[in-house]
């Protein structure tokens, strides 16, 4: 079997354990090999050859730095990439496939956007000889792969009749290597002459004469996805196509994305909104493994059947389990409340914030409810929020404010100089197992705020509004940063707080699957966005859900197998059945 050791830097501290403590503990050294030792960046490294995998250095470590794995049996080949000596290490790749478009699936910290990387030309495998910099040539990795569909790929792109378009994950650095209005900088990628249906398809016309550094991160995304399709390739790759958009968008970007897949074009997608992977793909490649340590990509399947497997956290055809528990999903009854208890309402809101105008006519908040806000961006819902929280007042109307509110903001300003256990002390103190464990935060306790990830800070955050002593939790796009499975695992443990507590929470949210997931009730946000808002509701599910797929033009259906929600096809004999009968949500 084979063994590999891993060491996560950036938490390894060997002054705050006593100087090496995984060194003094470990056996090996201790009868006077060199196991673990000091390595040139002063923190540990492990010698894997030396290693019997004793595991007392893990246990030992009280950063949870180190990671000592034995690999599935079944994975008798070397790495295609590895990160360094003792770092991450990714085995097999994804291929893509012309007329499909093929996604990727899997916890953050896997190794999807390596993968990605790899195949887009923008990072060489090293094929686990960490000190080879050059990477691997295409020769190299033609023989690796030989027998394979990817040495088919690797051929293909080595004589040039691959060409590829790579979307990066992270578009908010785009600003500081480009400069230039959208026009400008569209039209000079622009190798298909198709500067103006793109810039319709994806709704960028209002911001063509404004400078990039100027747009909102919903419009860089678009422009971003613009600018990849503009350029001529044979293979499109977009890594989390979503982040940023809200609901309206992701569903008009899946189309867009999901129609560029012909005979002669392929494209690969990695994405974290389940509802919308689903939607947009045709097979798909679950990743597994252990987070930030390694990752293993699976074979292709049907997306259907894909997805329902990683859910399951078993893959048959592998034999593979690689969590130890299925995501569940739940049919909900209607709400029938007799009598509930009111916690706050709201009558007559107007708000003003320069050209943009808010209105909000009556709502009631009940003891226990679960509300979840949705609708387009720029429609008012965290001008909306705010006023709730008291952050912001309105200008005509009334809240009744008589009562504890905990914020957790869009956007998450921290101290990065905090350690993390400081910002979070009434949630150590007082609900390890509420809040810590299922968040996964205890690795987390001991490093500095800013040295966390926006996924890791997101946490943070909402353990931190959780935890606070108050009757009304409102928390704004929590989902921000977060892979599938956290998704899930914080509206879970988001409802059960509630339910544990008898307290309520609003929550604003873009992801549909995370909003059907968590919610007892719905606020739908209608309007003209950066214009005017207006807030709906709060109404049951049916309805809620029913008005807003209304104007996205779609309809849900549950999975007969796995029962999560999933978008009927446009036009298929489900879709026009239940937009027939009015029933767009689980007709």
């Amino acid at each position: 079997m084979a063994r590999i050791a891993v060491i996560h830097k950036e938490r390894c501290n060997p002054i705050g354990c006593g100087n090496y403590l995984c060194i003094r503990v470990c056996p090996i050294n201790r009868k006077g090999d060199e196991c673990i030792y000091v390595d040139t960046d002063k923190k540990a490294g492990i010698a894997e050859d030396l290693c019997i995998g004793c595991m007392i250095c893990v246990h030992k470590c009280p950063f949870d730095a180190i990671s000592i794995i034995n690999l599935p049996q079944e994975l008798k080949q070397q790495p295609i990439h590895q990160f360094g000596r003792n770092g991450f290490h990714l085995y097999n790749l994804p291929i893509p496939i012309f007329g499909k478009v093929v996604g990727i699936l899997g916890v953050n910290g896997i190794g999807k956007s390596t993968a990605v990387k790899i195949l887009a030309g923008a990072l060489k495998p090293n094929f686990g000889s960490y000190e080879n910099k050059g990477g691997a040539n295409y020769d190299e990795l033609i023989h690796f792969f030989k027998g394979s569909e990817a040495q088919n790929f690797f051929e293909k792109m080595k004589k040039g009749e691959i060409t590829v378009s790579y979307k990066p994950q992270q578009v908010e650095l785009i600003p500081k290597a480009s400069k230039g209005k959208v026009r400008e900088l569209l039209k000079k990628v622009d190798q298909k002459n198709g500067f103006e249906s793109v810039v319709k398809e994806l709704g960028l016309e209002h911001v063509l004469d404004t400078d990039i550094t100027k747009i909102s991160g919903g419009e860089l995304q678009r422009v971003a996805i613009a600018a990849t399709v503009l350029k001529k390739a044979s293979v499109y790759f977009f890594d989390e196509p979503s982040s940023f958009l809200d609901i309206k968008q992701r569903i008009k970007v899946s189309t867009f994305i999901r129609n560029l897949a012909d005979e002669n074009t392929a494209v690969m997608v990695v994405e974290h909104d389940l509802i919308i992977l689903d939607y947009m793909t045709d097979l798909i490649h679950i990743m597994y493994g252990k987070e930030e340590s390694y990752g293993i990509v699976g074979g292709v399947k049907a997306t259907r059947t894909g997805m329902n497997a990683y859910l399951d956290g078993y893959i048959r055809e592998e034999n593979v389990r690689f969590r130890d528990h299925a995501i569940k999903f739940q049919e909900k009854p209607p709400i029938v409340r007799r009598g509930a208890e009111t916690l706050t309402s709201w009558e007559g809101i107007k708000k003003r914030l320069g050209n943009f105008s808010l209105s909000a006519e009556n709502g009631t908040i009940f003891n226990g409810d679960v509300i979840g806000i949705m609708g387009e961006n720029g429609t008012g819902k965290t001008t909306f929020v705010k006023i709730l929280a008291g952050v912001e007042e309105a200008d005509a109307g009334r809240v009744e404010t008589k009562i504890r509110v905990s914020y957790k903001p869009q956007y998450i300003e921290a101290d990065p100089e905090e350690i993390v256990s400081s910002a979070l002390g009434e949630a150590v103190a007082n609900y390890e197992v509420q809040l810590i464990r299922p968040l996964s935060i205890k690795p987390l306790l001991l490093r500095k705020l800013g040295e966390l990830s926006g996924g890791e800070l997101q946490r943070v955050a909402i353990a931190k509004c959780l935890s606070q002593d108050a009757d009304l939790y409102l928390l704004d796009e929590p989902s921000a940063y977060l892979d599938a499975e956290q998704r899930l695992n914080v509206s879970s443990v988001i409802g059960n707080f509630m339910e544990l507590k008898g307290k309520s929470a609003v929550v604003v949210d873009h992801d549909l699957l995370f909003l059907d997931y968590i919610s007892k009730r719905l606020i739908v946000f209608g309007g003209v966005p950066g214009k005017e808002g207006n807030c709906n509701g709060p109404y049951g599910m049916e309805d809620g859900m029913s008005n807003f797929l209304k104007s996205l033009g779609i309809s849900l259906r549950r999975d007969a197998e796995s029962r999560r929600p999933r978008i009927n096809k446009p036009g298929s004999v489900k879709d026009r059945q239940q937009k027939n009968s009015g029933k767009l949500y689980y007709g």
